[in-house]
């Protein structure tokens, strides 16, 4: 799609539900905080959360590495509580493949970086102390090549090995650090006007003062190690210039200020200093994309966060005008299969997959889609492929298992399952689809165990132990196996 086009599209649809976004993400965090959202802006809720990260009497005399890491640390924690990170694999996983090449051409790294989706579809990207990145899942969206995406991730990254917040905060000496938390949340997440004044009324008087968004020179000086950072990665540098380009653009369709902007100011000014350096710094054309797959992580992301019947217009419209792309086949047909449109699904995965013949995501859904219609053999030989492909793919292994009970390979899917219980310790689809398997082979007493397992992670205490209890019986005395669950039982009355 042409860019104008694209923008234009993004910034219609943004101003028929982006507020609708805003009003559902603020009575996400408000129901879970017992609180009205009448009267409030969304990010001050924001604000209002992280003033419980830490000690209120705690004032910092300097800003260390280590508080940087503790604090980076506490606000990653509490937005993966309140559920504001996207928990899409593939989508974390490209923005970490990204986030380490860049980082494997960089210089004075101080931090073990963490790289996240934000769930929201405001246009924005920040860093926080401590080597947390996060992308909103809206300029992934936005951005129209791999390298425009790398290029933000080389600002963010350049602005934590400057450590510039550290700087902000070390200029206010009297500053508790529940209000910086509270402010953290309210500059990055948000901001604005009301959510200030809301900080400020709850935080010391100097406060009030205190900005933790990026001086201008900040800005430049994170352009200009971005920069390195992105050409040395063999990144075209001129993506960084096209990139705000985008956001200006973005800006006049919408009639509204990105807040990609608001957290990073002076964009005009930034713009003529990257041109700029494309003029004076030896510059050669580098790639636009390395990894590839840009696409298909847009698409997922619509997949993840967008409602079938919103997806299945736009994927139907994407196909007249992408026949022969396998992303554009992949989306509709996925869509299709949520909706139970399954044969429709089924043939749009046969058109995908030749074009794509050995497509992880497309062998996937297309073996799980066979498995609803019962086409099992297909289903099988499908999955094992998608499997070979990606061995920790949970959804692939666990239709795969759920295939090969279908076609009477009990032992067959139980081994499938041990396997991935190495790979996923934790995983509750994993736990259940064992407790079924030992069930079915007779093994009663590791089936009520995993069942135990499955219900303890779903908070389930007293499901979890009834059958601990029932494991525990099934077992003779000497068994290594009651070792185990003892703890478990043991660990649940506490």
């Amino acid at each position: 799609m042409h860019h104008a086009n694209k923008i234009e599209l993004l910034a219609s649809e943004s101003r028929s539900r982006l507020d609708q976004d805003l009003v559902r993400e603020r009575q996400v965090v408000a129901d879970k905080m017992g609180i009205s959202t009448k009267p409030l802006y969304p990010s001050i809720f924001l604000a209002f959360f992280f003033l419980g990260v830490f000690l209120p009497g705690t004032v910092w005399s300097s800003f260390t590495i280590e508080d940087e890491k503790k604090l980076g640390k506490e606000f990653y924690e509490k937005l993966q509580k309140n559920n504001l990170l996207l928990q899409n694999e593939s989508a974390n996983h490209y923005l970490s493949l990204l986030g380490k090449r860049i980082l494997a051409h960089g210089e004075g790294v101080l931090f073990d970086f963490r790289f996240s989706v934000i769930r929201s579809s405001a246009i924005n990207a920040f860093a926080t102390p401590g080597g947390y990145v996060y992308v909103n899942q809206g300029l992934i969206n936005l951005v129209e090549t791999e390298s425009e995406l790398a290029g933000v991730l080389a600002h963010e990254i350049a602005h934590v090995n400057g450590r510039h917040i550290a700087e902000n905060i070390a200029r206010s000496k009297k500053i508790s650090i529940t209000t910086l938390a509270a402010i953290l949340a309210g500059a990055f997440l948000g901001g604005g006007g009301e959510a200030t004044a809301a900080v400020a009324s709850f935080s010391l008087a100097t406060a009030t003062s205190l900005s933790l968004k990026y001086s201008r020179e900040q800005e430049e000086a994170a352009d200009r190690t971005g920069f390195s950072y992105l050409i040395a990665s063999g990144y075209d540098g001129k993506s960084m210039l096209d990139f705000l380009k985008i956001m200006r653009r973005y800006e006049y369709y919408s009639n509204s200020v990105p807040s990609y902007f608001l957290t990073h100011p002076g964009t005009e000014e930034r713009s003529h200093y990257i041109d700029a350096l494309l003029q004076t710094a030896n510059y050669r054309e580098g790639a636009r994309q390395i990894n590839g797959n840009l696409r298909r992580i847009q698409i997922l992301l619509l997949l993840d966060t967008k409602s079938p019947d919103i997806n299945l217009p736009y994927f139907q419209k994407e196909w007249k005008g992408r026949p022969d792309d396998p992303d554009t086949l992949y989306g509709l047909a996925v869509t299709e299969d949520k909706l139970g449109m399954t044969r429709e699904a089924i043939e749009h995965f046969r058109r995908a997959l030749q074009l794509s013949p050995n497509d992880q995501d497309i062998l996937r859904d297309m073996g799980t889609a066979l498995f609803k219609l019962g086409h099992f053999d297909e289903a099988a030989r499908h999955l094992r492929s998608a499997v070979i492909l990606r061995k920790d793919d949970a959804d692939a292994n666990v239709y795969l298992g759920k295939t090969l009970v279908a076609l009477g390979d009990l032992n067959g899917a139980l081994a499938l399952y041990q396997q991935m219980e190495v790979i996923r310790p934790n995983d509750p689809e994993i736990h259940y689809n064992l407790a079924i398997v030992y069930g079915k082979t007779g093994q009663t007493g590791y089936s009520h165990y995993y069942f135990a397992l499955y219900f303890k992670n779903k908070g389930k205490t007293d499901s979890a132990l009834f059958h601990l209890k029932a494991a525990e019986r099934k077992f003779p005395p000497d068994h290594p196996k009651l070792i185990e669950i003892k703890k478990e039982i043991d660990s649940l009355r506490l």
